[in-house]
């Protein structure tokens, strides 16, 4: 299978997956990029078996509604079963590095509310340790500077996201060149920094399930 093929493959698992427990009422939370844009395209096929969705950005909002799939705020929603989105890179404990569409603070909200989070992915986002996709850190845009200098000071290479914008208004700092020994630690650690909103590593609340797509098909992964 190609890479495409492979992210079709694990979006339509990840509809096997929930389909079965999805009730008239359910609403479920679905992540931003091109493996979450597969999982929509296949969840129409089955929009009239739940209520509707949370979208982590407005680029999945517009997609979810493109579908006729109804959008709802996370404020308005007190239950929510699964959220399934991808990921950039994952390590064999099911800890995430996200972002690299821009979403992540968004993408962590809604991954908290869930009950569930699967997470879809092709086999190139396997990792033994993470840090090899350069960690993105979403940050107030005047302690831009600020904060790159005590992200250098962890040992990594702080790059400023040319040009990107969140859909929060802010700026993303793209963290390169560290080899992250304990997501969690780090995950805290960074949040810490004063003119941080988050950054994209999911540890702790890392993912429940994995869904990898390979050449040989769709495996499922937990952790190790």
């Amino acid at each position: 299978m190609t890479q495409d093929e492979m992210k079709q493959a694990v979006a339509q698992a990840a509809v096997d997956h929930i389909q079965g427990r999805l009730e008239d009422d359910s609403i479920i939370g679905v992540g931003t990029g091109s493996t979450a844009n597969c999982f929509i395209d296949a969840l129409a096929a089955i929009k009239d078996r739940f209520a509707g969705a949370v979208a982590s950005s407005e680029a999945t909002a517009e997609r979810l509604r493109g579908h006729g799939i109804e959008v709802f705020d996370l404020n308005s929603v007190n239950v929510m079963d699964f959220y399934i989105d991808g990921a950039d890179e994952f390590d064999p404990y099911l800890n995430l590095v996200k972002g690299g569409g821009g979403a992540l603070t968004r993408e962590k909200i809604v991954a908290a509310v869930a009950r569930e989070f699967v997470c879809i992915v092709d086999q190139s986002k396997q990792v033994d340790l993470l840090g090899a996709f350069p960690l993105p850190v979403e940050v107030i845009p005047m302690a831009r500077s600020y904060v790159g200098r005590q992200l250098a000071a962890l040992g990594g290479q702080p790059q400023y996201r040319e040009g990107c914008v969140t859909d929060n208004g802010n700026i993303i700092i793209d963290l390169h060149d560290l080899e992250i020994l304990d997501p969690k630690a780090l995950e805290a650690q960074l949040n810490n920094i004063v003119g941080v909103v988050t950054n994209g590593l999911f540890a702790r609340r890392g993912a429940d399930i994995i869904l990898m797509g390979t050449p040989e098909g769709v495996k499922t992964l937990r952790h190790a």
